[in-house]
């Protein structure tokens, strides 16, 4: 990770930021989210919607977004995703971070805040198909759907190299949920990615994988081919 001189106005707003937070703690939601396996080392309980307007008080900052998700509250990590510069992203901070996450709420939340507006976006998510850890391919499969839908300006060839990605990982039950979203979503982008997804479900169809066949006779339930 880069290292960057702190300065008065980050710490000021880094330390108004934890005061808000424990303002909003809810005991309540954050056992709740520990029951469904949704764990933090800290957890404040501190809804998504009041993170965002804590957000939308500050302006953003690359160094209060570093200050924060170091700090390793739920909170604060969330706080990082929605505060951060993408255009100051480099792939050292998002494998750093994206190699951390330990459940889907904060891998779901760097993806569509902040992973999918970096120049990288693309690079890492074909890098993370491959990762050894489950939340690193799990983010990978979000975010290819993130870009999907929000990235309108690259072309619809952006999304070759990752078909081939797909299939290995299509036989993972674990990202079967995720996996199943990222392709309706592509599918919904464009004619030419609808046919796309048509004949990478044909295939899955004639997988040796049950995990897969059961994917495409999912994807076919959702999607009209």
């Amino acid at each position: 990770m880069e290292i960057l001189l702190d300065d008065p106005i980050a710490e000021q707003e880094f330390q108004t930021l934890l005061r808000k937070i424990r303002l909003y703690k809810n005991g309540e939601v954050s056992a709740s989210m520990k029951e469904k396996g949704i764990t933090y080392r800290i957890n404040w309980g501190v809804s998504v919607m009041d993170l965002r307007t804590m957000a939308k008080e500050h302006n953003p900052s690359h160094l209060l977004a570093l200050k924060l998700w170091n700090k390793q509250w739920r909170e604060t990590m969330i706080l990082a995703t929605l505060l951060d510069q993408p255009e100051l992203v480099s792939e050292q901070q998002m494998d750093f971070w994206t190699k951390s996450f330990e459940n889907s709420e904060i891998s779901e939340q760097a993806s569509a805040n902040l992973w999918w507006k970096s120049p990288p976006a693309y690079v890492k998510a074909l890098e993370w198909c491959r990762g050894k850890k489950h939340w690193v391919r799990y983010t990978a499969v979000h975010l290819i759907g993130r870009l999907a839908m929000s990235d309108k300006k690259s072309p619809d060839e952006m999304f070759e190299p990752f078909f081939e990605e797909l299939v290995p990982l299509s036989r993972d039950k674990a990202l079967s949920v995720v996996l199943e979203r990222t392709l309706i979503i592509m599918a919904n982008r464009s004619e030419e990615m609808h046919q796309w997804i048509g004949e990478f479900t044909e295939n899955l169809k004639d997988s040796d994988s049950e995990v897969s066949r059961e994917l495409a006779f999912n994807l076919e339930q959702a999607i009209n081919f």
